[in-house]
């Protein structure tokens, strides 16, 4: 994989059900999903001569695994004769452990694709009931099982800490029944409530509160400590891997400022200093390509300053972190000499430090990943 090749990620904005935490856009009416796909194919070919090639495809949600085999393969032709796909990409789906067989699975690796993401968020009834999933814990452990028996051998985990009634053991129960099914990839959110969310309303509501700053410390530390004990990578603030070749190819492209491609939905691209994004509605995003129109909702283009700070930010929150002579070659900064101080300050704090001509977090440092950048 070449950091410099762009990656494709494919919004599918459909959920039988919203649950209560979720801030990406989705709707629960399944009826637009025909619209949908004719829509996205005729995106596609809007960007075939901005983008030509891909080596990593990600399929992300809503909910991508409510669509049919049928479905899912019209899209990925149609992604065949616009692109060149790498023989050897990366290609992810996103599933929902309620909605997945045996039959479904070995569908997607005939269909081409290589890696699964399962959001099992939790494998506390209780809990996940409380965030509005819509399956058991049992769904979960079935999931994984027909995905193993289906074949695939790069499967990520998500699960979700800092949830209310939840305490620091029975979320290290949570972390240590993952690791006995031995995904290759997990990974950790801590839980957060955008304001438009039910959930951060029902907390609102019911005087309910995040966990904080302390136990939110708490958390990020255990979960580090119980996973590389277990022999995975902590390789990005919420991010573990079982090994280098693990990682998530297609989310390191975002950390690492390479470009991408987002088509459907809500979905952002990047392209050398430009950013632009789509309408936040299908209905909307339907009409506008069904009218021949490039259906952006807006886009910028980032001064050079804003490059800096992106890259610097994006590269403090993994294990990697910023390679300094690249860094001078492509900004023209010398960052050790332009911010001596405050940098010689945080390596004697153990928040960075230097090593093999990096500039890299330590795990203290990554605990404050989104501070770290305002150096």
């Amino acid at each position: 994989m070449r950091k410099d090749q762009a990656g494709l990620y494919i919004h599918i904005p459909f959920c039988k059900s919203k649950c209560g935490y979720c801030s990406f856009y989705s709707i629960k009416s399944l009826n637009l999903i025909p619209d949908f796909i004719d829509a996205l194919n005729k995106e596609m070919k809007f960007y075939s001569e901005l983008f030509t090639s891909f080596d990593t495809v990600y399929l992300g949600g809503g909910t991508p695994s409510l669509l049919s085999p049928q479905q899912l393969e019209t899209i990925l032709k149609t992604v065949g004769k616009f692109y060149r796909i790498d023989p050897h990409a990366e290609f992810t789906i996103e599933v929902n452990p309620g909605d997945v067989s045996l039959e479904y699975f070995r569908a997607l690796r005939f269909l081409g694709i290589n890696r699964l993401n399962i959001g099992i968020q939790s494998f506390d009834n209780s809990l996940l009931k409380f965030l509005g999933r819509r399956h058991s814990a049992n769904d979960a452990l079935a999931s994984m099982k027909a995905a193993r028996d289906a074949g695939f051998s790069n499967i990520g985990l998500d699960l979700i800490y800092g949830v209310q009634h939840q305490n620091i053991k029975s979320w290290e129960n949570t972390l240590q029944k993952a690791i006995t099914l031995k995904p290759e990839h997990i990974s950790c959110y801590q839980l957060s409530l955008g304001q438009k969310t039910p959930l951060y309303q029902i907390c609102q509501e019911q005087g309910m509160k995040l966990p904080s700053n302390e136990q939110q410390a708490k958390y990020f530390f255990t979960t580090s400590e119980i996973l590389e004990n277990a022999g995975y990578l902590h390789y990005e603030v919420s991010n573990f891997a079982r090994q280098e070749s693990l990682k998530s190819k297609h989310n390191m492209k975002y950390w690492q400022h390479a470009p991408y491609l987002g088509l459907g939905p809500a979905a952002h691209s990047f392209l050398r200093n430009k950013r632009w994004w789509n309408k936040s509605a299908v209905t909307r995003y339907i009409r506008d390509i069904f009218q021949d129109k490039i259906p952006v909702e807006d886009m910028e283009n980032l001064t050079p300053a804003q490059l800096q700070f992106e890259a610097l930010f994006l590269a403090l929150r993994t294990h990697t972190g910023i390679d300094l002579n690249l860094y001078k070659t492509k900004y023209a900064i010398d960052l050790l000499e332009d911010k001596k101080s405050i940098i010689g300050s945080l390596i004697n704090n153990n928040f960075l430090e230097i090593k093999n001509g990096f500039l890299r977090p330590t795990l203290a440092g990554m605990a404050v990943a989104d501070s770290l950048a305002l150096i």
